[in-house]
């Protein structure tokens, strides 16, 4: 990792460079990805069939795009005790944090002759997309959890998972048995685009869903961004990224592990360090190098630091959260001495993991709050997925008649300001009669 003085030309120069990556949709991508959705929504189930039996599973059949309950208890059996131990800490500690987002409807009656307020209902079905990486071999079970549990608390009737089969035809035990855990009502063997068109149009076997959430890649994100609007998504997500802040008192080797944890997502994945000591620059720069050598992953991290990475000494801390926030990262840990003092001034980020015994994978998996984070700059405005996602907000309004004369006046003028004269008549009618 190179180390960069801040501020200066360099910096500036390679802080552009991370911000503004992201998924690099080509005009290619929208091509093929609007072709493959338009071929699920006009040819369904024997679409997906086509794409499966392409891309994943040679063997499979419609009849069995719908994981079965044999199948999901033959996971139950092929899956052991530390396995179970840590899904359901994780699935009870995910569902405590997201509880806590429950809204509720209101209504206000302060002003004389009116009621005002919100229902606030859940939608009807949500579809959730569950990777499971190359062949099937790396399932995410934590995106399962992430996505399937805000949405049962929301409320939503229906909940159906899809992820890619396997070669074989089946789905990796651990996601079955992580789908049965959180009440996924139906699990289907599909993957990628056409997985998204199947959820956002419906065909004869997989229903329609309102919402669609999930992390996926580039086709994915793609097929969800060219849905939008015919349904509800979680969000345009790009790579992953972190930033670390440290000053003199963080350890090396904690910071370049955390580093790492997010390089080795993607070659598009960035990881930065933010901090006030050379010393420590240098210390980091030696410990990245050295821990590179053990990874499975070491390829793909070595060239995302490449491409995306950095080292970054600020004259002061106040500089580093300044940075953060024009950043916006996904992933912000600070590993300094006085964390607390300075949450305050973080203002733009998905998530902050704060001191050095809280690395970024425990959000991943089991602290709580959710991982589907904005990326690319997009927490200046967005979210983490939340219970909010699955929900609508409908408004309630009521006035007396004595209300509407009350304001009928200024209805009026705001009306003709703007040459809509049938607003003004809805209620110049309703005085006449007064």
């Amino acid at each position: 990792m190179k180390i960069y003085n801040y501020p200066s030309k360099s910096a500036e120069t390679r802080v552009a460079v991370i911000a503004n990556r992201s998924h690099q949709f080509t005009k290619k991508d929208f091509y093929e990805i609007t072709r493959i959705i338009e071929d699920v929504r006009k040819r369904g189930d024997k679409a997906l069939i086509k794409y499966a039996n392409r891309f994943d599973s040679p063997g499979l059949k419609v009849g069995s795009l719908k994981v079965t309950k044999n199948e999901i208890e033959t996971a139950v059996k092929n899956v052991d005790r530390p396995f179970v131990r840590s899904l359901n800490r994780a699935a009870a500690q995910i569902e405590a944090f997201h509880k806590q987002q429950l809204r509720s409807s209101w209504v206000n009656t302060d002003r004389p002759g009116t009621l005002l307020g919100q229902l606030v209902n859940p939608v009807d079905t949500v579809g959730v997309y569950a990777p499971g990486g190359k062949g099937g071999k790396t399932p995410l079970v934590s995106s399962v959890l992430m996505g399937v549990i805000p949405a049962g608390i929301a409320g939503v009737k229906h909940i159906t998972m899809v992820t890619p089969p396997r070669k074989d035809g089946t789905v990796d035990p651990h996601l079955l048995v992580a789908s049965k855990k959180v009440g996924v009502d139906d699990v289907f063997k599909v993957g990628s685009a056409w997985a998204i068109a199947a959820l956002a149009y419906g065909t004869e076997t997989i229903p329609k869903a309102d919402v669609i959430v999930g992390p996926g890649n580039i086709y994915v994100t793609l097929a969800k961004k060219i849905v939008s609007g015919v349904v509800g998504i979680d969000m345009i997500a790009g790579p992953s990224e972190i930033m670390v802040i440290a000053d003199e008192t963080a350890i090396p080797e904690f910071v370049a592990a955390d580093l790492l944890s997010q390089a080795e997502h993607d070659i598009l994945s960035s990881a930065i360090l933010v901090t006030n000591s050379k010393e420590m620059a240098k210390a980091v720069e030696d410990a990245v190098e050295e821990q590179l050598k053990t990874l499975i992953r070491k390829e793909i991290a070595k060239n995302s630091l490449t491409r995306f990475g950095a080292i970054i000494v600020v004259p002061d801390l106040a500089t580093a959260m300044e940075l953060a926030n024009r950043i916006a990262p996904e992933h912000i840990e600070l590993q300094i001495k006085d964390p607390f003092e300075y949450i305050g001034q973080i203002h733009n980020a998905g998530a902050v993991f704060i001191g050095n015994y809280t690395p970024e994978s425990v959000g991943d998996y089991i602290a709580g709050p959710n991982h589907v984070l904005p990326t690319a700059g997009t927490a200046r405005f967005a979210s983490a997925l939340s219970v909010d996602h699955f929900i609508k907000k409908t408004s309630l309004i009521y006035y007396s008649k004595e209300a509407l004369k009350r304001e009928a006046n200024d209805i009026i003028r705001l009306a003709e300001i703007e040459k809509l004269d049938a607003h003004a008549n809805s209620v110049k009618v309703r005085l006449k009669k007064m």
